[in-house]
Protein backbone atom coordinates (compact mmCIF):
# COMPACT_ATOMS: atom_id res chain seq x y z
CA UNK A 1 0.00 0.00 0.00
CA UNK A 2 1.45 3.18 -1.28
CA UNK A 3 0.73 6.72 1.01
CA UNK A 4 -1.04 8.50 -1.74
CA UNK A 5 -3.32 5.79 -2.59
CA UNK A 6 -3.90 5.05 1.18
CA UNK A 7 -4.77 9.27 1.30
CA UNK A 8 -7.18 8.39 -1.68
CA UNK A 9 -8.71 5.99 0.06
CA UNK A 10 -9.27 7.49 3.59
CA UNK A 11 -11.07 10.18 2.10
CA UNK A 12 -13.30 7.94 0.28
CA UNK A 13 -14.14 5.97 3.37
CA UNK A 14 -14.47 8.96 5.66
CA UNK A 15 -17.50 10.03 2.74
CA UNK A 16 -19.06 6.59 2.35
CA UNK A 17 -19.31 6.14 6.21
CA UNK A 18 -20.80 10.29 5.61
CA UNK A 19 -23.41 8.94 3.59
CA UNK A 20 -24.46 6.40 6.00
CA UNK A 21 -25.08 8.53 8.58
CA UNK A 22 -26.78 10.83 6.30
CA UNK A 23 -29.42 8.15 5.60
CA UNK A 24 -29.57 7.33 8.80
CA UNK A 25 -29.71 10.95 10.10
CA UNK A 26 -32.81 11.67 8.02
CA UNK A 27 -34.66 8.61 9.21
CA UNK A 28 -34.29 9.87 12.53
CA UNK A 29 -34.97 13.58 11.75
CA UNK A 30 -38.16 12.52 9.63
CA UNK A 31 -39.49 10.34 12.56
CA UNK A 32 -39.58 13.18 15.28
CA UNK A 33 -40.83 15.85 12.66
CA UNK A 34 -43.56 14.49 9.61
CA UNK A 35 -43.64 10.35 9.77
CA UNK A 36 -47.05 9.49 10.51
CA UNK A 37 -47.09 8.41 14.11
CA UNK A 38 -47.27 3.74 13.20
CA UNK A 39 -44.32 3.87 11.19
CA UNK A 40 -41.38 3.71 13.58
CA UNK A 41 -41.25 -0.45 13.03
CA UNK A 42 -40.58 0.32 9.28
CA UNK A 43 -37.55 3.01 10.76
CA UNK A 44 -36.37 0.58 12.90
CA UNK A 45 -36.13 -2.23 10.02
CA UNK A 46 -34.14 0.49 8.02
CA UNK A 47 -32.29 1.04 10.43
CA UNK A 48 -31.16 -1.85 11.75
CA UNK A 49 -29.88 -2.38 8.13
CA UNK A 50 -27.96 0.48 8.37
CA UNK A 51 -26.38 0.56 11.18
CA UNK A 52 -25.16 -3.75 10.11
CA UNK A 53 -23.57 -1.79 6.94
CA UNK A 54 -22.37 1.10 9.15
CA UNK A 55 -20.56 -1.29 11.50
CA UNK A 56 -19.04 -3.52 9.28
CA UNK A 57 -18.03 -0.84 7.07
CA UNK A 58 -16.30 0.72 10.32
CA UNK A 59 -14.77 -1.99 11.76
CA UNK A 60 -14.02 -3.76 8.99
CA UNK A 61 -10.62 -5.73 8.08
CA UNK A 62 -9.96 -3.66 5.04
CA UNK A 63 -10.81 -0.28 7.26
CA UNK A 64 -8.45 -1.68 9.76
CA UNK A 65 -5.29 -2.25 7.76
CA UNK A 66 -5.78 0.99 6.13
CA UNK A 67 -5.69 3.05 8.77
CA UNK A 68 -2.80 1.14 10.91
CA UNK A 69 -0.80 1.70 7.89
CA UNK A 70 -1.54 5.43 7.88
CA UNK A 71 -1.11 5.41 11.39
CA UNK A 72 2.39 3.61 11.22
CA UNK A 73 3.60 6.81 8.86
CA UNK A 74 1.85 9.86 10.80
CA UNK A 75 4.65 11.96 10.49
CA UNK A 76 3.88 12.08 7.08
CA UNK A 77 0.50 13.24 7.69
CA UNK A 78 -1.01 16.59 7.69
CA UNK A 79 -2.25 17.74 10.88
CA UNK A 80 -5.77 17.33 9.60
CA UNK A 81 -5.21 13.39 8.50
CA UNK A 82 -3.33 12.93 11.43
CA UNK A 83 -6.63 13.71 13.71
CA UNK A 84 -8.49 11.73 11.10
CA UNK A 85 -7.05 8.37 11.86
CA UNK A 86 -6.59 8.99 15.25
CA UNK A 87 -10.55 9.21 15.77
CA UNK A 88 -11.43 6.81 13.06
CA UNK A 89 -8.87 4.26 15.03
CA UNK A 90 -10.57 4.67 18.57
CA UNK A 91 -14.03 4.49 17.25
CA UNK A 92 -12.88 1.27 15.50
CA UNK A 93 -11.30 -0.30 18.75
CA UNK A 94 -14.18 0.85 20.56
CA UNK A 95 -16.95 -0.47 17.99
CA UNK A 96 -14.54 -3.90 17.90
CA UNK A 97 -15.23 -4.45 21.27
CA UNK A 98 -18.86 -4.52 21.08
CA UNK A 99 -20.68 -7.60 19.55
CA UNK A 100 -22.29 -6.54 15.58
CA UNK A 101 -25.41 -7.99 16.95
CA UNK A 102 -25.80 -6.32 20.33
CA UNK A 103 -25.10 -2.97 18.43
CA UNK A 104 -27.51 -3.36 15.76
CA UNK A 105 -30.22 -4.51 18.55
CA UNK A 106 -29.44 -1.18 20.13
CA UNK A 107 -29.86 1.16 16.98
CA UNK A 108 -33.04 -0.60 17.12
CA UNK A 109 -33.94 -0.32 20.31
CA UNK A 110 -33.33 3.45 20.00
CA UNK A 111 -36.18 3.79 17.07
CA UNK A 112 -38.59 1.96 19.24
CA UNK A 113 -37.76 3.85 22.31
CA UNK A 114 -38.28 7.50 20.88
CA UNK A 115 -41.39 6.85 19.45
CA UNK A 116 -42.74 5.43 22.96
CA UNK A 117 -41.51 8.17 24.61
CA UNK A 118 -43.45 10.58 22.69
CA UNK A 119 -46.45 8.60 23.31
CA UNK A 120 -45.78 8.23 26.86
CA UNK A 121 -44.84 11.82 27.25
CA UNK A 122 -48.20 12.99 25.90
CA UNK A 123 -50.37 10.27 27.91
CA UNK A 124 -48.04 10.85 31.45
CA UNK A 125 -47.12 6.97 31.01
CA UNK A 126 -43.46 6.25 32.27
CA UNK A 127 -44.71 2.62 33.48
CA UNK A 128 -44.96 2.30 29.16
CA UNK A 129 -41.57 3.74 28.81
CA UNK A 130 -40.14 2.12 31.69
CA UNK A 131 -38.91 -1.19 29.84
CA UNK A 132 -37.28 0.72 27.06
CA UNK A 133 -35.23 2.90 29.64
CA UNK A 134 -34.34 0.16 31.43
CA UNK A 135 -32.84 -1.70 28.38
CA UNK A 136 -30.95 1.37 27.26
CA UNK A 137 -29.42 1.96 30.69
CA UNK A 138 -28.34 -1.72 30.87
CA UNK A 139 -27.05 -1.56 27.53
CA UNK A 140 -25.01 1.70 28.39
CA UNK A 141 -23.22 -0.11 31.35
CA UNK A 142 -22.72 -3.28 29.11
CA UNK A 143 -21.12 -1.52 26.36
CA UNK A 144 -18.79 1.21 28.42
CA UNK A 145 -17.66 -2.70 30.00
CA UNK A 146 -16.91 -3.46 26.70
CA UNK A 147 -15.37 -0.41 25.91
CA UNK A 148 -13.35 0.15 29.03
CA UNK A 149 -13.38 -2.34 31.85
CA UNK A 150 -11.04 -0.59 33.91
CA UNK A 151 -13.52 2.39 34.31
CA UNK A 152 -16.68 3.57 36.11
CA UNK A 153 -19.84 3.47 33.23
CA UNK A 154 -20.77 6.53 33.95
CA UNK A 155 -16.92 7.71 33.56
CA UNK A 156 -16.92 6.59 30.43
CA UNK A 157 -19.77 8.10 28.80
CA UNK A 158 -19.17 11.27 30.02
CA UNK A 159 -16.03 11.20 28.62
CA UNK A 160 -17.26 10.17 25.29
CA UNK A 161 -19.52 13.51 25.18
CA UNK A 162 -16.46 15.50 26.56
CA UNK A 163 -13.42 14.06 26.11
CA UNK A 164 -11.80 13.84 29.51
CA UNK A 165 -14.94 14.59 31.84
CA UNK A 166 -15.47 12.49 34.93
CA UNK A 167 -17.53 11.85 38.08
CA UNK A 168 -14.70 13.31 40.09
CA UNK A 169 -14.50 16.48 37.95
CA UNK A 170 -17.95 16.41 37.76
CA UNK A 171 -18.98 16.78 41.10
CA UNK A 172 -16.12 19.69 42.33
CA UNK A 173 -17.73 21.60 38.60
CA UNK A 174 -21.20 21.44 39.95
CA UNK A 175 -20.05 21.96 43.92
CA UNK A 176 -18.78 25.16 42.93
CA UNK A 177 -21.77 26.25 40.96
CA UNK A 178 -24.32 25.13 44.10
CA UNK A 179 -21.74 27.22 46.20
CA UNK A 180 -22.33 30.69 44.55
CA UNK A 181 -25.73 29.71 42.93
CA UNK A 182 -28.27 28.50 45.64
CA UNK A 183 -27.10 31.55 47.79
CA UNK A 184 -28.01 34.01 45.04
CA UNK A 185 -31.16 32.02 44.64
CA UNK A 186 -31.85 32.46 48.24
CA UNK A 187 -31.03 35.96 47.60
CA UNK A 188 -33.68 36.74 44.87
CA UNK A 189 -36.62 35.35 46.13
CA UNK A 190 -36.42 37.84 49.31
CA UNK A 191 -37.28 40.63 46.49
CA UNK A 192 -40.10 41.26 45.04
CA UNK A 193 -40.31 39.17 41.11
CA UNK A 194 -40.50 40.47 38.17
CA UNK A 195 -43.65 40.97 35.71
CA UNK A 196 -43.59 38.46 33.10
CA UNK A 197 -47.50 38.70 32.24
CA UNK A 198 -46.28 40.27 28.81
CA UNK A 199 -44.68 36.94 27.55
CA UNK A 200 -48.41 34.86 28.25
CA UNK A 201 -51.64 35.31 26.13
CA UNK A 202 -52.41 34.41 22.98
CA UNK A 203 -49.48 33.82 20.39
CA UNK A 204 -50.73 32.15 17.68
CA UNK A 205 -48.61 29.46 16.41
CA UNK A 206 -48.32 30.75 12.62
CA UNK A 207 -47.10 34.77 13.86
CA UNK A 208 -44.78 32.56 16.58
CA UNK A 209 -42.99 30.91 12.86
CA UNK A 210 -43.45 34.47 11.22
CA UNK A 211 -41.04 35.63 14.44
CA UNK A 212 -38.95 32.40 14.19
CA UNK A 213 -37.96 33.15 10.85
CA UNK A 214 -37.20 36.65 11.80
CA UNK A 215 -34.55 35.42 14.77
CA UNK A 216 -33.15 32.82 12.43
CA UNK A 217 -32.58 35.76 10.18
CA UNK A 218 -31.04 38.28 13.13
CA UNK A 219 -29.03 35.50 13.88
CA UNK A 220 -27.18 34.87 10.54
CA UNK A 221 -28.45 31.30 9.52
CA UNK A 222 -27.89 30.68 6.29
CA UNK A 223 -31.36 29.42 5.26
CA UNK A 224 -30.23 27.92 1.87
CA UNK A 225 -28.39 25.23 4.94
CA UNK A 226 -30.85 25.38 7.34
CA UNK A 227 -34.60 24.75 7.71
CA UNK A 228 -36.63 25.14 10.87
CA UNK A 229 -39.58 22.13 11.69
CA UNK A 230 -41.45 21.50 14.96
CA UNK A 231 -41.35 18.68 17.22
CA UNK A 232 -42.08 17.25 20.48
CA UNK A 233 -38.92 18.32 22.04
CA UNK A 234 -36.52 20.88 20.40
CA UNK A 235 -33.37 19.30 18.68
CA UNK A 236 -30.60 20.44 15.95
CA UNK A 237 -29.34 18.05 13.73
CA UNK A 238 -26.66 17.86 10.82
CA UNK A 239 -27.15 15.40 7.82
CA UNK A 240 -24.57 13.85 5.91
CA UNK A 241 -22.17 17.24 6.59
CA UNK A 242 -22.08 21.03 7.62
CA UNK A 243 -24.39 21.70 4.24
CA UNK A 244 -27.45 20.26 6.06
CA UNK A 245 -28.47 21.33 9.57
CA UNK A 246 -32.11 21.31 10.42
CA UNK A 247 -33.37 22.93 13.70
CA UNK A 248 -36.73 21.93 15.27
CA UNK A 249 -38.90 24.11 18.01
CA UNK A 250 -41.99 23.49 19.83
CA UNK A 251 -44.91 26.62 19.79
CA UNK A 252 -46.86 26.97 22.96
CA UNK A 253 -49.90 29.34 22.18
CA UNK A 254 -49.77 30.76 25.32
CA UNK A 255 -46.19 31.12 25.95
CA UNK A 256 -44.27 33.17 23.23
CA UNK A 257 -40.69 33.30 25.33
CA UNK A 258 -40.88 28.94 25.22
CA UNK A 259 -40.06 28.39 21.54
CA UNK A 260 -38.44 32.09 21.00
CA UNK A 261 -35.24 30.73 23.28
CA UNK A 262 -35.94 27.67 21.73
CA UNK A 263 -35.11 28.76 18.36
CA UNK A 264 -31.88 31.09 19.14
CA UNK A 265 -30.64 28.21 21.64
CA UNK A 266 -31.35 25.57 18.26
CA UNK A 267 -29.62 28.14 15.87
CA UNK A 268 -26.45 28.10 18.11
CA UNK A 269 -25.69 24.79 17.35
CA UNK A 270 -26.70 25.63 13.73
CA UNK A 271 -24.57 28.49 13.48
CA UNK A 272 -21.84 26.25 14.73
CA UNK A 273 -22.45 22.78 12.43
CA UNK A 274 -22.67 25.31 9.32
CA UNK A 275 -19.35 26.82 10.43
CA UNK A 276 -17.05 24.04 10.12
CA UNK A 277 -14.39 24.85 7.33
CA UNK A 278 -16.04 23.56 3.68
CA UNK A 279 -12.49 21.01 3.54
CA UNK A 280 -13.59 19.41 6.48
CA UNK A 281 -16.92 17.89 4.95
CA UNK A 282 -17.35 14.16 4.91
CA UNK A 283 -14.89 13.87 7.27
CA UNK A 284 -14.88 12.92 11.04
CA UNK A 285 -14.16 16.44 11.30
CA UNK A 286 -17.13 17.73 9.99
CA UNK A 287 -19.28 19.61 12.86
CA UNK A 288 -18.64 20.65 16.46
CA UNK A 289 -15.60 18.27 18.86
CA UNK A 290 -17.84 17.95 21.98
CA UNK A 291 -21.35 18.26 23.61
CA UNK A 292 -20.12 21.16 26.61
CA UNK A 293 -18.47 22.79 23.15
CA UNK A 294 -21.53 22.80 21.39
CA UNK A 295 -23.71 24.01 23.90
CA UNK A 296 -21.39 26.65 24.64
CA UNK A 297 -22.21 27.96 21.64
CA UNK A 298 -26.24 27.25 21.72
CA UNK A 299 -26.55 28.54 25.20
CA UNK A 300 -23.82 31.59 24.72
CA UNK A 301 -26.68 32.72 21.60
CA UNK A 302 -29.89 32.24 23.71
CA UNK A 303 -28.76 34.16 27.01
CA UNK A 304 -25.77 35.10 26.46
CA UNK A 305 -26.75 37.18 23.65
CA UNK A 306 -30.41 36.25 23.58
CA UNK A 307 -31.21 37.67 27.00
CA UNK A 308 -29.36 40.83 27.10
CA UNK A 309 -30.42 43.97 26.74
CA UNK A 310 -29.01 45.20 23.48
CA UNK A 311 -30.87 42.23 21.82
CA UNK A 312 -34.08 42.43 23.44
CA UNK A 313 -33.97 45.84 22.56
CA UNK A 314 -33.63 45.40 18.53
CA UNK A 315 -35.92 42.81 18.63
CA UNK A 316 -38.62 44.29 20.61
CA UNK A 317 -39.80 46.13 17.15
CA UNK A 318 -39.89 42.97 15.67
CA UNK A 319 -42.49 41.32 18.02
CA UNK A 320 -44.59 44.84 18.24
CA UNK A 321 -44.90 44.05 14.26
CA UNK A 322 -45.59 40.38 14.39
CA UNK A 323 -47.69 40.64 18.05
CA UNK A 324 -48.98 44.17 17.72
CA UNK A 325 -52.37 43.36 20.30
CA UNK A 326 -49.82 40.93 22.57
CA UNK A 327 -47.48 43.74 22.43
CA UNK A 328 -49.69 46.59 23.47
CA UNK A 329 -48.60 49.02 26.47
CA UNK A 330 -45.38 46.82 26.85
CA UNK A 331 -41.58 48.36 26.71
CA UNK A 332 -38.91 46.43 25.38
CA UNK A 333 -37.58 46.67 28.88
CA UNK A 334 -40.36 45.44 30.21
CA UNK A 335 -39.54 42.27 27.68
CA UNK A 336 -36.15 42.73 28.77
CA UNK A 337 -36.64 41.96 32.62
CA UNK A 338 -39.37 39.30 31.62
CA UNK A 339 -37.02 36.81 30.08
CA UNK A 340 -34.40 37.48 32.72
CA UNK A 341 -37.06 36.39 35.38
CA UNK A 342 -35.73 34.09 37.93
CA UNK A 343 -38.24 31.84 39.14
CA UNK A 344 -37.70 27.97 40.30
CA UNK A 345 -39.71 26.09 37.93
CA UNK A 346 -40.79 22.36 36.31
CA UNK A 347 -39.25 22.46 32.81
CA UNK A 348 -35.47 22.68 32.01
CA UNK A 349 -35.54 24.15 28.57
CA UNK A 350 -37.48 27.03 30.40
CA UNK A 351 -35.43 27.56 32.91
CA UNK A 352 -34.08 30.77 33.90
CA UNK A 353 -30.42 31.20 33.65
CA UNK A 354 -30.06 31.25 37.72
CA UNK A 355 -31.65 28.15 38.29
CA UNK A 356 -31.12 26.20 35.09
CA UNK A 357 -27.76 24.08 36.41
CA UNK A 358 -29.66 22.96 39.22
CA UNK A 359 -31.95 20.93 36.67
CA UNK A 360 -29.15 19.92 34.80
CA UNK A 361 -27.65 18.47 38.75
CA UNK A 362 -30.44 16.57 39.10
CA UNK A 363 -30.35 14.72 35.73
CA UNK A 364 -26.67 14.32 36.43
CA UNK A 365 -26.64 13.24 40.07
CA UNK A 366 -29.89 10.79 38.81
CA UNK A 367 -27.87 9.08 35.77
CA UNK A 368 -25.08 8.49 37.96
CA UNK A 369 -27.02 6.96 40.64
CA UNK A 370 -28.83 4.24 38.12
CA UNK A 371 -25.19 3.75 36.30
CA UNK A 372 -23.26 3.05 39.36
CA UNK A 373 -26.44 0.26 40.40
CA UNK A 374 -28.11 2.74 43.19
CA UNK A 375 -30.97 3.56 41.74
CA UNK A 376 -33.61 1.31 39.69
CA UNK A 377 -35.12 3.10 36.32
CA UNK A 378 -38.72 1.74 38.14
CA UNK A 379 -37.24 4.59 41.12
CA UNK A 380 -36.40 7.35 39.07
CA UNK A 381 -40.14 9.04 39.00
CA UNK A 382 -39.69 8.86 42.85
CA UNK A 383 -36.52 10.55 43.10
CA UNK A 384 -36.95 12.87 40.32
CA UNK A 385 -39.89 14.13 42.41
CA UNK A 386 -37.33 14.55 45.43
CA UNK A 387 -34.67 16.07 44.18
CA UNK A 388 -37.11 18.90 42.50
CA UNK A 389 -38.59 19.66 45.96
CA UNK A 390 -35.13 19.73 47.69
CA UNK A 391 -33.23 21.61 44.89
CA UNK A 392 -35.45 23.68 43.31
CA UNK A 393 -38.72 23.86 46.01
CA UNK A 394 -41.26 22.76 43.31
CA UNK A 395 -43.51 20.34 43.23
CA UNK A 396 -43.39 17.86 40.40
CA UNK A 397 -47.76 17.59 39.33
CA UNK A 398 -46.95 14.51 36.94
CA UNK A 399 -44.32 12.92 35.22
CA UNK A 400 -44.70 14.48 31.81
CA UNK A 401 -43.66 17.70 33.42
CA UNK A 402 -40.88 15.72 35.29
CA UNK A 403 -38.91 12.70 34.28
CA UNK A 404 -40.32 12.16 30.66
CA UNK A 405 -39.92 15.94 29.96
CA UNK A 406 -36.20 15.25 28.24
CA UNK A 407 -35.82 13.26 25.03
CA UNK A 408 -32.40 12.34 26.07
CA UNK A 409 -32.59 9.15 27.32
CA UNK A 410 -35.32 7.63 24.85
CA UNK A 411 -32.60 8.63 22.42
CA UNK A 412 -29.30 7.04 24.60
CA UNK A 413 -27.29 10.15 25.83
CA UNK A 414 -26.47 8.88 28.96
CA UNK A 415 -23.58 11.32 30.17
CA UNK A 416 -24.90 14.49 28.33
CA UNK A 417 -26.80 16.77 30.59
CA UNK A 418 -23.24 17.65 32.32
CA UNK A 419 -22.49 19.55 28.93
CA UNK A 420 -25.43 22.01 29.38
CA UNK A 421 -24.08 23.46 32.54
CA UNK A 422 -20.45 23.02 31.00
CA UNK A 423 -21.46 24.90 28.19
CA UNK A 424 -22.96 27.85 30.19
CA UNK A 425 -19.80 28.18 31.65
CA UNK A 426 -17.52 27.84 28.91
CA UNK A 427 -19.72 30.73 26.79
CA UNK A 428 -19.67 33.26 29.32
CA UNK A 429 -15.30 32.80 29.13
CA UNK A 430 -15.89 33.08 25.01
CA UNK A 431 -17.64 36.33 25.54
CA UNK A 432 -14.91 38.21 27.58
CA UNK A 433 -12.34 37.22 25.32
CA UNK A 434 -14.50 38.46 22.54
CA UNK A 435 -15.23 41.49 24.05
CA UNK A 436 -11.27 42.53 24.14
CA UNK A 437 -11.95 42.64 20.35
CA UNK A 438 -15.32 42.84 19.44
CA UNK A 439 -18.11 45.55 20.57
CA UNK A 440 -20.96 43.42 20.97
CA UNK A 441 -23.48 45.43 22.89
CA UNK A 442 -23.64 47.82 19.45
CA UNK A 443 -23.40 44.62 17.34
CA UNK A 444 -26.67 43.18 19.04
CA UNK A 445 -28.34 46.46 19.18
CA UNK A 446 -28.41 47.28 15.86
CA UNK A 447 -29.17 43.79 14.98
CA UNK A 448 -25.59 43.32 12.98
CA UNK A 449 -24.48 39.94 14.41
CA UNK A 450 -21.70 39.42 11.85
CA UNK A 451 -18.57 40.43 13.27
CA UNK A 452 -19.67 38.08 16.47
CA UNK A 453 -19.89 35.13 14.52
CA UNK A 454 -16.87 35.84 12.61
CA UNK A 455 -15.17 35.69 15.91
CA UNK A 456 -16.80 32.44 16.88
CA UNK A 457 -15.96 30.94 13.31
CA UNK A 458 -12.55 32.08 13.22
CA UNK A 459 -11.86 30.64 17.12
CA UNK A 460 -14.34 27.97 17.13
CA UNK A 461 -16.63 26.82 14.39
CA UNK A 462 -13.94 26.46 11.27
CA UNK A 463 -11.66 24.45 13.46
CA UNK A 464 -14.70 21.45 13.79
CA UNK A 465 -13.23 18.22 15.44
CA UNK A 466 -9.51 19.02 14.97
CA UNK A 467 -8.70 19.91 18.37
CA UNK A 468 -9.67 18.38 21.71
CA UNK A 469 -12.26 20.52 23.18
CA UNK A 470 -9.67 21.36 26.06
CA UNK A 471 -7.11 22.65 23.64
CA UNK A 472 -9.89 24.18 21.68
CA UNK A 473 -11.25 26.49 24.47
CA UNK A 474 -7.43 27.11 25.92
CA UNK A 475 -6.33 28.52 22.38
CA UNK A 476 -9.53 30.66 21.64
CA UNK A 477 -9.20 31.81 25.10
CA UNK A 478 -5.77 32.54 25.59
CA UNK A 479 -6.55 30.61 29.07
CA UNK A 480 -7.41 28.12 31.02
CA UNK A 481 -11.20 27.22 32.01
CA UNK A 482 -12.27 28.56 34.96
CA UNK A 483 -16.28 28.02 36.57
CA UNK A 484 -15.88 30.99 38.86
CA UNK A 485 -15.97 33.32 36.03
CA UNK A 486 -19.29 31.72 35.40
CA UNK A 487 -20.85 32.50 38.88
CA UNK A 488 -19.13 35.70 38.68
CA UNK A 489 -21.13 36.66 35.57
CA UNK A 490 -24.77 35.41 37.42
CA UNK A 491 -24.04 37.60 40.38
CA UNK A 492 -23.10 40.41 38.45
CA UNK A 493 -25.97 40.76 36.47
CA UNK A 494 -28.69 39.67 38.56
CA UNK A 495 -28.01 41.50 41.74
CA UNK A 496 -27.84 44.44 39.44
CA UNK A 497 -31.49 42.97 37.84
CA UNK A 498 -32.71 42.77 40.94
CA UNK A 499 -31.39 45.49 43.15
CA UNK A 500 -29.53 43.14 45.79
Amino acid sequence: MDLLNAREQLMKLQAKMSAYSHAMGLMYYDGSTAAPKGTAANRGHSLSVLSEEMYKLSTGQETVELLEYLDSVKEELTEKEQRMVFLMLRSIRQMQKIPMDEYVAYEELLVQSDDVWHTAKETNDFPLFEPYLEKIFETNIRFAKYCAPDMEPYDYWLNEYEDGLTMSQCDVFFATLRSRIVPLIQKIRQKQNIDDTCLFGNFPESKQAQFSDRLMEVMGLDRNHVTIATTEHPFTTSLGSHFDTRITTHYIPNNVASSMYSVIHEGGHALYDTGSADDLAYTVLDGGVSMGIHESQSRFYENLLGRSRPFIWHIFPIMQSIFPLQMQGVGAEDVYRAVNKVQPSLIRTEADEVTYSLHVMIRYELEKKVMCGKLSVHDLPREWNRLYKEYLGVTVPDDTHGVLQDCHWSQGSIGYFPSYALGSAYGVQLLNKMKETVDVDTCLKEGKLDPINRWNREHIWQHGCLYPPKQLLEKALDASFDPQVYTDYLEKKYKDLYNL
